[in-house]
């Protein structure tokens, strides 16, 4: 990264290409389009001076998954990603990838073409206010309307989509300014963070030393923050039993004696005291309500404590024992040495109570993951996936009920390896997230798990890894069916409609008219040689697993 700012010049694309550079950028994710020429033109430049870092030119066959693919990247590198899209419709493809970052606090920047500003009005091409549009589902959403504003404006893009609370941010720029030259500036690469109050961590650290039965739980701003090593020495030092989400898993390493996410009903419910780091108090945490009369023999709501890296993400409908926003690795290294100062807690007893709880779980799970039944039980693929994840792994999740089955079977064993659609629950993220992570992981073990409905949403873009050399495991839950919607229908109405698929359709063979391979396996003893050809393949490849769809997930709330 620059250090410190200095002055360049050049047309717009190139000044925005200098600046992404800066901030680390290191792939533009895009489709071709004419409005923004300049950004490819200026990455070609930085590959011709070769000096310093370049910037990759990727492209995809459908905008969705370039946006997607730089949220992905914003995730795993915590680096803004970049995608560049052309005006009107390339612009409006790539915003539900902007909305999952807003959800997610993924930071990545979209640059938007324009219809030309001298045109403005008359209906050139495209002619669409984009910024209007995309403003409700991002930090902020602009135009540059001049080529002197680009490269300050850029700056200010990425600056702000890296800084707490990360997310999107949206900048356009008109044609004829996009290709028309400037003078700029490229300043530091860096974002800010919030300070946290020393008074709102004493007294947080007081209700935990108090606590004979906390519960942390963990979310996706502390792998965001860079607070997974606060997080596991504080998990550690303190013995405190904890539950991951999103990407907080894998911070606690699967199948450390502190990780309770199997346990997650009791420790919830038994909890005198639930302390949220990270991630928002919605649907998925029960919209911050633990333990109470129907889950707690004492009949009390365990007291809640938000800690979020800014104000804004402190939980504003739940009620709290207490709160603190700022930076992660200040607020848990300082809690802990609040802690500290005193007499420690000792909760051995209950993690010890909700290890048992694990084991348990563990050995219920066990005859689903080795079931023989026909058609193939979901829990079986992992069964067999499982066991051959690398430490290094990346999971990527896309797809409605097969995915929910990972989120219960899959323990991560570093952080920074999970992704799924987060709290937003988008599907058609998974081509995406599976090209960035390849780039951003290029040793590691890749692994994209589709649903067959959500595969319908990007298959085609299996064509994009092909033709970038990406090579990637794709497994898919194959139902024929709308899993998530098919049994609730049922169970609502006695009947469903509209939630279903062709029947056993084979996707392997879409994969393999692209350039790819793959295997369709409806014996259950096959799903694990099958995973064994696809990682070593070497190429795109799909395992198309044929599954039960009576086998539905157990799930205790839809989202409402």
């Amino acid at each position: 990264m620059t250090e410190r700012s200095h002055e360049i010049s050049g047309h717009s694309g190139e000044l925005a290409v200098h600046v992404a550079r800066a901030h680390g950028v290191e792939t533009m994710f895009t489709l071709s389009g004419a409005h923004v020429f300049p950004m490819y033109d200026g990455a070609v430049k930085t590959q011709q001076e070769g000096q310093g870092p370049q910037m990759r030119l990727l492209d995809v066959r459908h905008e969705q998954t370039a946006a997607f693919a730089a949220e992905a990247t914003g995730k795993l590198t915590r680096v803004p990603g970049l995608a560049v899209l052309t005006a009107g419709p390339g612009v409006t493809n790539g915003i539900s990838a902007i909305a999952q970052a807003q959800f997610a606090g993924s930071p990545m920047v979209v640059v938007g073409g324009r219809a030309p500003q001298n045109r403005w009005g008359s209906g050139s091409l495209q002619e669409l206010d984009q910024p209007p549009i995309i403003a409700p589902v991002a930090k902020s959403a602009r135009t540059l309307m001049t080529a002197a504003e680009v490269a300050s404006g850029m700056d200010e893009a990425f600056t702000l989509a890296r800084s707490s609370h990360r997310g999107p941010v949206f900048v356009d720029v008109p044609m004829d300014e996009f290709f028309g030259s400037a003078t700029g500036s490229v300043g530091s690469g860096e974002g800010t963070r919030v300070e946290p109050d020393t008074d709102a961590i004493e007294a947080v650290a007081r209700l935990l030393a108090q606590a004979e039965r906390p519960v942390l739980v963990l979310g996706t701003d502390v792998w965001a923050d860079h607070a997974e090593v606060a997080a596991l020495r504080f998990v550690e030092d303190l013995g405190i039993p904890t539950l991951t989400n999103g990407m907080g898993r894998g911070v606690i390493p699967g199948g450390h004696p502190l990780l309770v996410t199997k346990a997650r009903g009791a420790a919830l419910s038994g909890a005198d005291l639930v302390v949220v780091v990270g991630t928002p108090l919605d649907f998925r945490l029960g919209y911050g309500v633990f333990g109470g009369p129907d889950k707690n023999p004492g009949g009390a709501f365990a007291p809640v404590v938000h800690i979020a890296d800014s104000p804004g993400q402190v939980s504003g409908h739940a009620e709290l024992e207490g709160s603190v926003a700022g930076d992660l690795t200040t607020v848990l290294d300082g809690l802990q040495a609040a802690i500290e100062r005193g007499d420690k807690p000792d909760w051995k007893v209950w993690a010890d109570q909700l290890a048992d709880q694990v084991k348990a779980a563990a050995a219920r799970d066990a005859e689903l993951l080795s079931a023989e039944a026909d058609p193939i039980h979901p829990a079986r693929i992992y069964g067999e996936l499982v066991p051959r994840l690398a430490d290094d792994s990346v999971v990527i999740g896309d797809g409605g009920d097969f995915v929910s089955f990972a989120g219960k079977y899959v323990e991560p064993k570093r952080p920074g390896g999970w992704l799924d659609p987060g709290p937003y629950g988008c599907l058609g993220a998974g081509l995406g997230a599976a090209i960035a992570a390849r780039l951003a992981r290029p040793s590691a073990q890749v692994t994209l798990l589709l649903g067959d409905g959500a595969a319908g949403f990007s298959l085609m873009d299996v064509d994009t890894l092909v033709r970038h050399d990406l090579p990637v495991v794709m497994v898919m839950g194959n139902n024929s069916a709308w899993g998530l919607e098919k049994g609730p229908m049922q169970m609502l109405y006695g009947y469903d409609v509209v939630a279903d698929l062709g029947q056993r359709t084979p996707y392997d063979d879409v994969v393999k008219a692209l350039g790819g391979a793959g295997e369709t396996v409806t014996d259950p003893k096959q799903i694990g040689p099958a995973l064994d050809r696809a990682y070593a393949a070497g190429v795109p490849y799909l395992v198309n697993v044929i599954t039960d769809v009576e086998a539905a997930y157990p799930r205790n709330t839809f989202g409402i």
